[in-house]
């Protein structure tokens, strides 16, 4: 199954707030997203049809493996294109909103390019 942008933007998200607090619910994905609870409800419900999320009796979300690569690779994309853009001059805020751009759509050969450059170049991890 091939997700959208927003499909790999809520799996990051999941991700992201795994790594602060093990318990995370649909609820705590709408407000770091910003996000309406039936907006959250009905992208969680395709995510756990698609299998990259489960979710228990008690509401916790967690990522299948199928769900962690995605998130992953969506993740290093983010971190590694906002500290390739800061370190070229631009301002952190519009760094990350450009990298959340670009990380869905760049092509795995361009970004490990730019990340090797990057980790050559300007010594970033």
């Amino acid at each position: 199954m091939h997700l959208q942008e927003s499909g790999e933007m809520y799996l990051e998200t999941i991700l992201i707030l795994t790594q602060k607090s093990s318990n995370v619910r649909a609820i705590d994905v709408c407000e770091y997203m910003g996000y309406s609870k039936p907006s959250v409800s009905r992208a969680m419900g395709i995510l756990k049809n698609g299998e990259f999320i489960r979710v228990d009796k008690d509401g916790f979300i967690t990522l299948t493996e199928a769900g962690r690569e995605v998130a992953q690779k969506m993740y290093e994309r983010h971190t590694c294109l906002t500290e390739y853009l800061v370190a070229l001059g631009v301002d952190y805020e519009t760094a990350s909103e450009d990298a959340c751009k670009i990380e869905h759509d760049i092509s795995d050969k361009s970004f490990e390019a730019i990340k090797a450059h990057a980790q050559k170049v300007l010594k970033l991890q």
